[in-house]
């Protein structure tokens, strides 16, 4: 098997797990801000990471996987430019009402409204990675540099002088434990048991991912960091493909892109939830494709996005995936709490 075919069936898992379970963070979020104080969603993404940051580390610890030359694990970047990318990336997703991951999951299921998203979230994407917006992305780039003792929280502890093991077991090990008293407490697997499955399921696949670019046509020459479930950059890759597909391999994270959107379709038909849906006022669109711009955009400047950061980076206890993701929530929040429509109970 190929990775791009691996990457493809790897989507299309997210894609029927994502559908099934309606997972999404921003959708967590609101039922928090909501005063739900249960928030299934949210909780089920907290559960979600803690699996994928324990099967990760696992594979880590066994030798199986080395994820020690993926993009977000340096021990020096800067931390303010990637918190600001994640403030934007988080008020784009609020204002579009969904992230890349989730556009896509609702575009299989007919929602045109998030093609628009997707459309505004890959123009702004390779305009930041190659275009117009580079010098902008640059600029931002240098904010807060910061230099530490290690890539990833265990390295960091291992720096301070705790032994190996003893940094690798807190590390790790910590953050685990608040997320699955997070997760578990508000009666998840009682109230949303679907939700609970399907984000033991995503935990697993992006683990399965990082295994994947480890051991999958892997070059012993040339070989390309590894990588797992992320969505800005494949989503702009997979639009310039479609553009100029002549001389350009289709790769894995196109791959994963359009997996998802398999995967999420076959689940709308499968349980008759297809519905196609439009804009009801011309300032619906002008909102979504803004967000889908600023979500473009953020997600670069932070290095990827609620899933490329907030499940893939964090499962591998990057310490530069903490800013990216405390911007994405601050962002998300921020804009859900000033959203007129989401005070008046209409969020959709």
């Amino acid at each position: 098997m190929t990775l791009t075919w691996a990457g493809f069936l790897l989507g299309c898992g997210f894609g029927v797990a994502a559908r099934l379970g309606g997972f999404c963070l921003l959708r967590g979020l609101r039922q928090l801000l909501a005063g739900d104080a249960g928030a299934p969603a949210l909780r089920a993404f907290a559960l979600a990471l803690a699996v994928a940051i324990v099967t990760t580390q696992g594979l880590v610890w066994a030798g199986e996987i080395d994820v020690s030359q993926a993009v977000l694990l340096r021990s020096g970047f800067p931390a303010g430019g990637m918190l600001v990318g994640g403030i934007l990336f988080g008020l784009g997703m609020s204002m579009a009402r969904s992230c890349g991951a989730r556009a896509l999951v609702l575009l299989a299921g007919g929602n045109l409204r998030a093609l628009v998203v997707l459309a505004g979230l890959g123009l702004a994407a390779q305009a930041s990675l190659t275009g117009v917006l580079v010098p902008v992305r640059q600029l931002l780039q240098g904010l807060g540099a910061v230099q530490f003792g290690g890539a990833s929280l265990p390295a960091w502890l291992g720096g301070l002088g705790l032994p190996a093991d003893q940094a690798a077991l807190v590390g790790a090990g910590a953050p685990v434990l608040a997320l699955l008293a997070f997760a578990l407490r508000g009666g998840l697997l009682r109230r949303a048991p679907r939700e609970a499955a399907m984000a033991v399921v995503i935990g697993l696949l992006v683990t399965l991912g990082w295994w994947l670019t480890t051991h999958v046509e892997v070059d012993a020459f040339d070989p390309a960091p590894p990588s797992s479930l992320s969505f800005i950059g494949p989503v702009a890759e997979g639009l310039l493909y479609l553009q100029v597909a002549v001389g350009r391999a289709f790769s894995f994270g196109p791959a994963v892109v359009l997996g998802t959107l398999a995967g999420a379709a076959l689940m709308a038909l499968a349980t008759r939830s297809f519905v196609l849906e439009g804009f009801e006022r011309p300032g619906q669109l002008l909102r979504h494709l803004a967000g889908g711009l600023l979500m473009g955009f953020g997600g670069v400047l932070a290095v990827g996005c609620s899933i490329g950061q907030g499940l893939s980076g964090l499962s591998t206890l990057a310490l530069a995936s903490f800013p990216a993701c405390l911007g994405i929530i601050i962002g998300a929040c921020a804009g859900l709490a000033t959203d007129y429509s989401f005070v008046k109970g209409e969020q959709k």
